[in-house]
């Protein structure tokens, strides 16, 4: 019986560790997806199955991602991407590391610019050694939302 249990545990483990980081974002093959300013090397870290890519933003999309690297820049793109997100879709930023490439975005800030513009986080992750990732989702309608970092508008 232990070794049953060592062998469960073990292969939940391995399991856990070779997900890939679009497994772990909870990209679905097929989704209808848009990858805005995507570096190359971040792209290729994410493991991304099959997706959905039209060349421009037009219509409903299930999962958005936008690589920024200034909180100007992110509130300047976010607003236009999330009226693109379908009810239940979500929408990656993502930003440099640790102040790379001279970024001023932190998690902190990423959050606030987020709840300004009604859309509140739920998970952050590593994309690669440069860029993190935050998801972002609609507010479910009667939730209250709390937030040091950021207030929902209204």
């Amino acid at each position: 019986m232990v070794s049953v249990v060592a062998s469960t545990v073990d292969a939940m483990a391995n399991t856990r560790q070779s997900r890939t980081v679009a497994q772990k974002m909870g990209i679905k093959p097929g989704a209808r997806a848009y990858l805005r300013d995507a570096p190359a090397a971040a792209v290729a870290a994410m493991g991304l199955p099959d997706l959905d890519l039209p060349e421009t933003v037009t219509g409903e999309f299930d999962y958005l991602h936008l690589f920024v690297i200034t909180q100007n820049e992110m509130r300047e793109q976010f607003g236009g991407l999330r009226d693109r997100l379908r009810p239940g879709g979500m929408l990656w930023v993502s930003w440099p590391k640790g102040g790379k490439l001279g970024t001023d975005l932190t998690i902190k800030s990423a959050i606030a610019v987020g709840y300004d513009l009604n859309m509140v986080e739920s998970t952050c992750l590593r994309i690669n050694d440069v860029w993190s990732g935050l998801k972002f989702t609609h507010p479910k309608p009667g939730k209250t939302y709390a937030n040091s970092y950021g207030t929902l508008p209204g």
